[in-house]
C-alpha cells in the first residue's frame, strides 16, 4: 500500500491570523518535503472564495512543485470539473503531465459547496449531469489521436484536438466519491476511485463494502480491476494531552470549515446531495469520543499502523494523508510527515 500527502487548504476558521498566502506557501513546501521523504503522491485541493479552503489553482501549485521534485506524483484533490470548461481542463493537465515527465494523476469531482458555484454562474443543482459529460469530454480529448467532435447537453464543439498531448497514454483518471452514484460512475468509466472513510462508513458500512461495489461495477462493464484510494486525517499523539488536543483540532475543522460548506438543509440540498444532510446532522453533534478509525488516525505509530493494516486488507491501494488539518503548525506538520515515513510506512512497503 502506498501513501501520499493530501490537503484541502482549510483556512476558514474564526479568529484565524494565518493568511491564505502564508498557508499556500506552507502547502507547497510540504509537498516538496513529501517528495524528499519518499511519499508516492501529492494531492492538492481546489477551493474558491475562501469558503473551506484557500488554494484555488492546484494546477499552478503543482506545476511549481513539479519543477522542484523528482518522483512524486502530482494530483488535484480534486478538480471541481463543473466549474471549468472540459477542453481547458484537458489542455492544462495534459501540459502538466508533459512538463512533469508523466507524473500526473488526474482526479475530478463535483465539489459540495454551492457558494463556489454561484459567482461563476454554474448550475449547482444540475452538476451531476455537467460533471459526467465533462469527464467524458476530458478523457476523449486525451485519448484521441486526431480531432474529435462532441454534441452534448452542456458542451458542443466540432473538430477539436488539444496540444500538447499527455505523456501518459492513458493518463490515470480518478473520480472522487461520497455516494453510490459516483462509485458506479467510476466503475462505468473505468476510472480509479477516491473515497473518504467516514463517508464510506456512514453510507455503506465501511471501506470493504465500497471496494466490493466498485470492483463489481467495473467487472459488470467489462473493465479491469480498478485502483482504489482513500483519504485520512492524521495526528500523532504520544500522550493523553496530545491526543485530546488532536481531537479538539479535528472537531474544530468539522464545525468551522466542513459544516458551512456541506449541503445540510433538506429544503435546498439537490437530490444528488441528500446524503450530505445526514452527514451534517452527525457532524454537528460529534464529540471527541466519536472520532474513530472510520474518520481519523490519532495516536501512536503502532496504533496508526494497526488501523492502516485493516484499511489495506479492505482493498485500498493508496492512502493520502491529511496532515495539515485544523491550523496545525507548519513545523509540526513536517515533523509528523517525517515520523510517518520513518516509523509507519516501511511496514507497508
Amino acid at each position: 500500500m502506498k501513501f501520499g500527502y493530501f490537503t484541502l487548504s482549510d483556512n476558514g476558521y474564526r479568529d484565524n491570523t494565518r493568511s491564505a498566502n502564508t498557508f499556500v506557501a506552507d502547502i507547497i513546501d510540504e509537498a516538496i518535503e513529501a517528495d524528499r521523504l519518499g511519499m508516492h503522491s501529492a494531492w492538492v485541493g481546489e477551493h474558491h472564495f475562501s469558503t473551506l479552503g484557500v488554494l484555488s489553482c492546484p494546477d499552478l501549485a503543482l506545476a511549481w512543485i513539479a519543477a522542484r521534485t523528482t518522483h512524486i506524483r502530482l494530483a488535484p484533490a480534486v478538480t471541481v470539473l463543473p466549474l471549468h470548461h472540459p477542453i481547458r481542463v484537458a489542455e492544462q493537465w495534459a501540459s502538466l503531465d508533459l512538463m512533469s515527465g508523466g507524473r500526473v494523476d488526474f482526479a475530478a469531482g463535483r465539489g459540495y459547496d454551492r457558494r463556489e458555484y454561484e459567482p461563476l454562474g454554474v448550475d449547482f443543482d444540475d452538476n451531476q449531469s455537467i460533471f459526467e459529460e465533462g469527464m467524458e469530454v476530458v478523457r476523449r480529448l486525451w485519448d484521441a489521436d486526431g480531432p474529435i467532435s462532441h454534441h452534448g447537453k452542456h458542451y458542443r464543439f466540432e473538430d477539436i484536438s488539444i496540444t500538447p498531448k499527455p505523456l501518459q497514454r492513458p493518463l490515470p483518471a480518478y473520480v472522487a466519491s461520497f455516494s453510490k452514484p459516483s462509485i458506479e460512475l467510476a466503475g462505468r468509466l473505468g476510472c480509479g476511485l477516491i473515497v473518504a472513510p467516514f463517508a464510506a462508513a456512514m453510507s455503506f458500512g465501511g471501506l470493504r463494502q465500497v471496494a466490493d461495489l466498485y470492483q463489481d461495477t467495473l467487472a459488470r462493464h467489462g473493465k479491469p480491476r480498478g485502483r482504489l484510494m482513500c483519504s485520512y486525517f492524521i495526528h500523532f499523539a504520544d500522550t493523553p494531552a496530545e491526543e485530546a488536543a488532536a481531537r479538539a483540532r479535528q472537531i474544530r475543522y468539522y464545525q468551522e470549515c466542513v459544516i458551512p460548506a456541506f449541503p445540510g438543509d433538506p429544503a435546498t440540498a439537490p437530490p444528488s446531495y441528500r446524503y450530505f444532510v445526514d452527514m451534517v446532522a452527525r457532524l454537528k453533534t460529534v464529540g471527541p469520543a466519536d472520532l474513530g478509525e472510520n474518520s481519523v488516525l490519532i495516536g501512536s505509530p503502532a496504533r496508526i499502523a494497526d488501523i492502516l493494516g485493516r484499511v489495506r486488507d479492505a482493498g485500498i491501494d493508496e492512502v493520502i494523508l491529511y496532515f495539515n488539518v485544523g491550523l496545525k503548525p507548519h513545523g509540526q506538520v513536517k515533523t509528523e510527515m517525517a515520523r510517518f515515513m520513518a516509523e509507519i510506512a516501511p511496514g507497508f512497503a
